[in-house]
């Protein structure tokens, strides 16, 4: 994995797309037990997402990626995975400010997110980068946490 804590982040491409695949599946394949379902980014179409132009990642090799939806009035993070080969080297923190960045280039002022309430990793960081919860809602099999970060003049650490 790139030991570089300042890699770029980029639009993947179609061939980036079994990287997209493996790294999503790394990241989300621990919570399969404990949630009971596989997790929606496992399911994704990937390939159709890289061509909506939706996916974004970093490192070299991939270490971790973002999905973004633009929305008319907030970004949605689909999707943040960070292979676990590369924890706790600032991947996430990097994407969640490109998220941001990306989110302002657009002119919106929100991003939303959510994650299932048992991804409770995902419930102590959010908060520490801005996100509140704003509601809880079951989705078919998934209990979703909702989150929202308006977006002032600055960026997250």
């Amino acid at each position: 994995m790139d030991d570089h804590p300042e890699a770029p982040v980029r639009a993947a491409t179609a061939a980036d797309v079994p990287a997209v695949r493996a790294v999503t599946d790394a990241a989300y394949r621990p919570y399969i037990a404990r949630i009971g379902v596989v997790p929606q980014p496992m399911e994704a179409d990937h390939m159709a997402d890289v061509k909506k132009g939706c996916v974004y990642l970093t490192g070299e090799p991939v270490e971790g990626l973002v999905v973004v939806r633009a929305r008319p009035d907030h970004l949605l993070l689909d999707s943040i995975a960070v292979h676990p080969d590369a924890h706790g080297r600032g991947v996430g923190r990097r994407l969640l400010r490109f998220v941001e960045a990306h989110a302002r280039a657009l002119g919106l002022r929100e991003i939303r997110l959510y994650t299932h309430a048992l991804m409770w990793e995902n419930q102590r960081i959010y908060p520490r980068y801005g996100y509140e919860l704003v509601d809880r809602r079951i989705d078919g099999p998934y209990d979703r946490l909702h989150y929202r970060k308006p977006l002032d003049g600055t960026l997250a650490v």
